[in-house]
């Protein structure tokens, strides 16, 4: 077994054990479970970073050509953002509702054969696969962020809504208020990078690829419409003030389209379809 593939599995399941701390502390409650959680999430992202720093100079390429290495570092992206939200609210809690995508990213991930590319495609050596495909994983590892957030957000209003109150559980969570706020921004961000990465630099990476800009072909598609439900979801924040529960749902359904959409890359073909 390779190095880099062992780091991405020692990674996979320090995320596992990190996820079913989180599951046992909404359980139980015990911070010290929390903190284990957190921690664990800690120290996986570091074999995580490496063994993808590792691919990229073992290939001599980002590591951004393939399944397995487009949902790890999906994956990774994700658990950056969890570091950030977590050192900004310091509530370990969040952990129960971000981890688990962490998790189901890089379980994806290992799903696809793990060989590392060493000669790419002719349509892939560009240096624009460094910008067009590095900027949209990033985007798409926010938005996976703003799905926990907006789950989180709707099984607090729920709990409050039975309840009346913010005690117990509930009462360690971010507000109602602020958890819809980070959702709104988490989307304003990951919609900018998958502005700029997606359909930007993707259309002048088609151009020089394939000698047009925009080709119909399956992900092309799905990225547009993709990026067409986030622009209303943003427009409606705006101009119909839409947050809380619509403003949730909208994020849920946005991120579902995306895992939908890179299902259908690999099931429908196109010229995106490379493994």
């Amino acid at each position: 077994m390779n190095t880099d593939v062992l780091l991405f599995w020692i990674s996979f399941w320090l995320y596992f054990t990190g996820f079913l701390c989180f599951v046992i502390y909404l359980g139980v409650e015990n911070k010290a479970i929390s903190l284990m959680g957190s921690a664990l999430m800690y120290i996986g992202f570091i074999p995580h970073t490496i063994a993808l720093g590792l691919r990229w100079k073992l290939s001599g390429h980002p590591p951004f050509a393939n399944s397995f290495e487009y949902m790890s570092v999906m994956s990774w992206a994700s658990v950056l953002a969890f570091i950030v939200i977590l050192g900004r609210f310091k509530r370990p809690i969040i952990g129960a509702f971000i981890a688990p995508f962490a998790f189901f990213l890089l379980a994806i991930a290992s799903m696809f054969p793990k060989d590392i590319s060493q000669q790419l495609m002719p349509a892939l050596q560009s240096y624009w696969l460094h910008i067009h495909v590095s900027i949209t994983v990033l985007g798409s590892g926010v938005l996976a962020m703003a799905f926990g957030i907006s789950v989180l957000y709707l099984l607090r209003s729920r709990a409050e809504r039975r309840s009346g109150g913010k005690s117990g559980l509930w009462g360690r969570m971010p507000s109602l208020e602020t958890l819809d706020e980070l959702n709104y921004k988490s989307v304003a961000t990951g919609f900018l990078l998958f502005t700029v990465g997606a359909l930007f630099a993707g259309a002048i990476w088609a151009h020089y690829a394939w000698g047009t800009f925009w080709g119909w072909d399956p992900k092309e598609v799905g990225s547009l419409i993709i990026w067409l439900f986030y622009a209303v979801y943003l427009h409606a924040r705006h101009q119909r003030d839409w947050r809380g529960r619509r403003a949730a749902w909208m994020s849920i359904i946005g991120f579902t389209m995306i895992l939908l959409s890179f299902a259908g890359n690999n099931f429908l073909g196109g010229q995106h379809a490379y493994g």
